[in-house]
């Protein structure tokens, strides 16, 4: 590529300038204020430091013909899955439990007829979300009805013998999840309590368990990791102990009161 040289010019003559006017003194700048530091935003309140949820209502089931439109294994299961999930519909019920679709479409209606269900809004037919009523079920044999009692009884063992047959796999056998075998397990305590006491320990012992009841309807609550976790309490007494009991009572009364004084 070839350039051409020009002959240099000579340096330019700057032309004469107006004198420049004297520049007024600026103003002193205000201080500025110190902006409010923002105010920290509080995290969710863990189940730790969360305060107590409030005792549900129960529910005491007298009607025996309630009782046995709720003793069917499906709408027990029904019932369970709820409970665990929170909502459910009948097309992802009849996949966890085995059931036609139309089966537990037929169920979750019969189980809304009496109260134990309710539709949870939205969707349509068979994609429609169900929940259950926020109430705890209460069922006693103790009956003035002797139907009702039979039907109670009948009831209760249905329900824990379904309990059973889903726990079964997870002792003493290899159905445990990866990573859950320490967090998987059982335990047996027999303590001396009246009656008034064994009623509170188990309000303490549901009100311990109640605090992460949030997460069930609010997903973004569950921290990584977190499955559905069943925990179920039972308590009686031991019937057979009572008299030996009684027994040990008397005797220790006995010692505490010293011997008996001789009055002649």
């Amino acid at each position: 590529m070839s350039s051409e040289e020009s002959e240099p010019a000579g340096p330019a003559q700057p032309a004469p300038s107006a004198p420049t006017a004297p520049t007024a003194p600026t103003a002193p700048t205000a201080p500025t204020a110190p902006s409010a530091p923002s105010a920290p935003t509080a995290p969710p309140p863990s189940p730790e430091t969360a305060a107590d949820p409030p005792w549900p209502q129960a529910r005491a089931i007298t009607d025996p013909i309630v009782m046995r439109a709720l003793a069917h294994p499906v709408r027990v299961a029904l019932v369970e899955l709820l409970g665990a999930l929170g909502t459910v519909t009948a097309t992802q019920a009849s996949e966890l439990l085995g059931e036609s679709p139309a089966n537990c479409a037929f169920h979750l209606r019969t189980l809304a007829k009496y109260g134990f269900v309710q539709e949870a809004g939205g969707g349509r037919g068979r994609e429609r979300p169900w929940k259950a009523a926020d109430l705890r079920i209460s069922v006693s044999s103790e009956q003035a009805d002797p139907q009702a009692a039979l039907a109670a009884t009948s009831l209760s063992r249905l329900w824990f013998e379904q309990w059973v047959e889903r726990v079964r796999p997870m002792f003493g056998g290899a159905a445990v999840l990866p990573g859950w075998q320490e967090a998987t397990g059982w335990s047996r305590s027999a303590v001396f309590l009246t009656p008034e006491e064994s009623v509170q320990l188990s309000k303490q012992i549901d009100a311990l368990i109640r605090r992460y009841e949030p997460r069930k309807d609010d997903p973004s609550l569950r921290p990584s990791g977190a499955l559905p976790v069943e925990w179920s309490v039972f308590s009686a007494p031991i019937a057979e102990l009572a008299e030996l009991t009684r027994e040990q009572a008397r005797e220790a009364a006995a010692r505490q009161a010293g011997p008996a004084e001789d009055t002649e």
